[in-house]
């Protein structure tokens, strides 16, 4: 049976240097109980802070398995301070009552900078003059340098980055073309592709901004690599599993491709200690950076508190409406009304059986917001009330296919 606590004694876990921009807006907000690790904790010593942990905000690295989801029987929220949740294991942690919140807003305009100054670079050349320099050589030569005005790019994914890049690329005079599963709005003059092989044949540079699912993984496979226009360029600053990499090391060898940026990778060093193994760093020609799309401090900054804020909300509020993995309802402020959370398994009967608990204790429902989906349902009642029982809890506990309950004042 979980109970509101005062904010001052629920437990809120940072891991891997989040911003401590998230600890200000925690303690602003009344939390006052925060342990914040610059790094990621290896799974033993995980399992023991998560045990009687409330609240955790995570970046990339920390692996909330099912084991450690189990494990943490106090857990209410998690949040991942960066745009992807491939780290968590999304349906435990619903089926367990568990929303989780990210920030898919925070870092686009980190993400598409890095994108367009990859495009620039590539297109003059720079890493291998770069690298050649660094030996002691001067490559001061024009050959296979271009300037990006007039140049096609093509965006696959025309999401939140996607449509920044977009942006930007056309004010930079480039030609723009997207391809989404889903029908967007153009932005500018952006024109959209019907396929993904039209606008691999058009792009003379190519960037990837599409989320990590089994629709998208090895996307950029033998047969995309060899529809992608002769000489053109390669950016992947979205999701590691999205290149066939040695593909893309067979079309770098040949030359039909003339350069690339990648800035995730299938597997990556879980710190600045392990060494970063790749086919393509025998490449001068390759742009490699360590996932830092998002990492700048503005990026950091913003998502700090944009996470920090969600998770705060539900905490206080029980507002879920950017959960990635929940039911998603939208409360007003807690007007002085006790509330009541209850997660359950989305079968017939609970909501009955819910609002008898009510009833049968002579208590008038004031308010009440419902949300469900395949799994679980979410619903948030509002009680008008003096004194409210204790009972009250247990009975919501003791309802069949109940995950969890909680009682806000």
């Amino acid at each position: 049976m979980t109970l509101s606590l005062r904010r001052e004694k629920i437990k809120i876990l940072l891991l891997e240097g989040v911003h401590e921009n998230a600890v200000e807006y925690f303690r602003g907000r009344g939390y006052e109980n925060i342990k914040y690790y610059k790094k990621a904790l290896e799974e033993k010593e995980l399992l023991a802070e998560i045990e009687n942990t409330h609240l955790i905000g995570i970046r990339s690295r920390t692996q909330l398995t099912e084991k450690v989801l189990k494990s943490a029987k106090k857990l209410i929220a998690i949040g991942n301070f960066c745009i992807g949740t491939n780290q968590v294991d999304l349906n435990v942690a619903k089926k367990l009552g568990i929303p989780v919140f990210n920030a898919p807003y925070s870092n686009t305009r980190s993400v598409a900078e890095l994108v367009i100054a990859e495009s620039v670079f590539l297109m003059r050349g720079i890493p291998e003059k770069n690298a050649l320099a660094h030996r002691g050589g001067w490559l001061k030569s024009a050959e296979n340098s271009f300037e990006i005005r007039g140049k096609s790019i093509g965006i696959v994914g025309y999401g939140h980055i996607g449509s920044q890049v977009s942006i930007l690329a056309e004010a930079m005079g480039m030609k723009v073309y997207y391809y989404d599963i889903e029908n967007k709005l153009s932005i500018g003059n952006a024109k959209m592709c019907s396929s993904l092989k039209e606008l691999l044949n058009i792009s003379d540079v190519v960037t990837l901004h599409v989320p990590g699912t089994d629709l998208t993984r090895e996307m950029i496979g033998q047969n995309e690599v060899a529809e992608m226009k002769k000489g053109s360029y390669l950016i992947n600053a979205s999701r590691g599993n999205v290149i066939v990499i040695d593909e893309l090391k067979k079309a770098l060898e040949k030359g039909d491709i003339l350069g690339a940026a990648i800035d995730v990778f299938p597997t990556e060093p879980a710190s600045k200690e392990e060494e970063f193994h790749s086919e393509l760093r025998a490449f001068e020609n390759v742009l490699i950076t360590p996932h830092v799309g998002g990492s700048t401090q503005e990026a950091q900054q913003n998502i700090a508190f944009e996470v920090a804020e969600k998770l705060a909300d539900y905490s206080d509020i029980g507002t879920t409406t950017s959960a990635v993995n929940f039911p998603r309802v939208q409360l007003p402020p807690n007007s002085q009304r006790c509330r009541f959370l209850h997660i359950h398994k989305n079968v017939p009967g609970v909501m009955e059986d819910i609002i008898k608990v009510f009833s049968s204790n002579n208590l008038n429902i004031a308010e009440q917001y419902l949300q469900t989906d395949s799994d679980v349902g979410y619903v948030v009642i509002g009680i008008d009330a003096d004194k409210i029982e204790s009972s009250i809890m247990e009975e919501l506990n003791a309802i069949p296919n109940t995950i969890r309950a909680r009682k806000l004042y």
